[in-house]
């Protein structure tokens, strides 16, 4: 009889973060997205928001996912979306298209994250 294959847990289980836009290319592709890099891409995330907006590090350390940005962070008005999105591209490695954004992308940090870690795992 063969051995059973064990079972991962925790941090070391390989996730997938479909999103509303990217399901089932990711999850077809089979492209994990383990959890050191999830936790580098919402590092980074802060940090392009810390950085681009001119928010104090204090304020953006208590961003959680439902935490609203578009039309709640008044830094963060329609110029300066393109400043955004053009450093997370910079700093990920990625390429957002127009067609990618959206009015959902921007509204939550929950939501900015899992675009980024979407992108990533591309």
């Amino acid at each position: 009889m063969p051995a059973a294959k064990p079972r991962l847990r925790g941090a070391a289980t390989l996730a997938f973060l479909p999103t509303r836009t990217n399901c089932g290319r990711n999850l077809a592709r089979g492209k994990p997205l383990v959890p050191e890099r999830a936790n580098e891409i919402e590092n980074t995330v802060r940090a392009v928001l810390r950085d681009v907006l001119g928010l104090s590090e204090e304020r953006v350390a208590a961003f959680h996912a439902e935490t609203p940005l578009f039309g709640a962070v008044p830094e963060l008005d329609s110029m300066a979306v393109a400043g955004v999105l053009t450093e997370i591209e910079d700093r990920l490695g990625i390429l957002i298209e127009d067609d990618d954004i959206d009015g959902d992308t921007l509204a939550t940090f929950g939501s900015l994250t899992r675009f980024a870690m979407g992108k990533a795992v591309q």
